[in-house]
């Protein structure tokens, strides 16, 4: 079983910046594909950006340039750095590591 914990989300002023973290633990020794997907509400759950294991990372048209997944493979722990945040980017985040979700952390994004 594979628990992840997911850390970072809150309230920022837009045109500012966060991190969001999603660390893994339990039966997984290394994250082959790690993901973020964020839902707004009323709209469906959408893909922000992966990363694989091999490094190579897709981003969301909505979000190229801004936001970048990254990984720190010693601690098990993908990463979301979100910067020049527009309302819009306003949802829960959840993090998706080799088949097994995250609980969501919440970002807002006040104009």
């Amino acid at each position: 079983q594979v628990q992840l914990v997911e850390s970072g989300g809150g309230l920022v002023q837009a045109g500012g910046s966060l991190r969001l973290s999603c660390a893994a633990s339990g039966s997984i020794f290394s994250i082959n594909l790690g993901a973020w997907y964020r839902q707004a509400p009323g709209k469906q759950r959408e893909l922000v950006g992966k990363i694989s294991s091999g490094d190579s990372t897709t981003y969301a048209d909505s979000v190229k340039g801004r936001f970048t997944v990254s990984r720190d493979s010693a601690k098990n722990t993908v990463y979301l750095q979100m910067n020049s945040l527009k309302p819009e980017d306003t949802a829960v985040y959840y993090c998706f590591v080799d088949g097994n979700w995250g609980q969501g952390t919440l970002v807002t994004v006040s104009s």
